[in-house]
């Protein structure tokens, strides 16, 4: 799925347009913990999380995540734009929850696939 029809199906502002709307994701993965994100997550993964700090996009940089979405209303603060511009990586926000904008992202095709078991 391409991140702009994850912005469309979220209701998200796009806080900063990375490298292009047009990449392709192939599963979803939600925490607030990013040492689950470094120990679970799996290759080209949309990372949601309701954590507004720039670790993590810190965390996405290293684990070659492309795109952040920020849920439960969370805006991101200038160092978290200007990190995420730096490392051409797409910073979304939206109002739902986690949970909401999980099953949104499910009910439209988006697996949990990203994680490792």
């Amino acid at each position: 799925m391409k991140i702009r029809e994850i912005a469309e199906i979220l209701g998200a502002t796009i806080e900063v347009q990375g490298d292009s709307l047009d990449l392709e994701v192939d599963a979803a993965f939600g925490s607030d913990l990013m040492s689950d994100v470094m120990a679970y997550a799996k290759d080209n993964v949309l990372l949601l999380t309701g954590l507004v700090s720039p670790q993590v996009i810190r965390t996405a940089e290293m684990m070659d995540i492309k795109t952040v979405v920020l849920v439960r209303g969370k805006k991101p603060d200038h160092c978290m734009i200007q990190l995420a511009e730096e490392k051409g990586i797409t910073l979304l926000s939206t109002k739902d929850t986690m949970f909401v904008s999980c099953g949104k992202l499910y009910s439209t095709g988006l697996t949990g696939k990203g994680v490792r078991e």
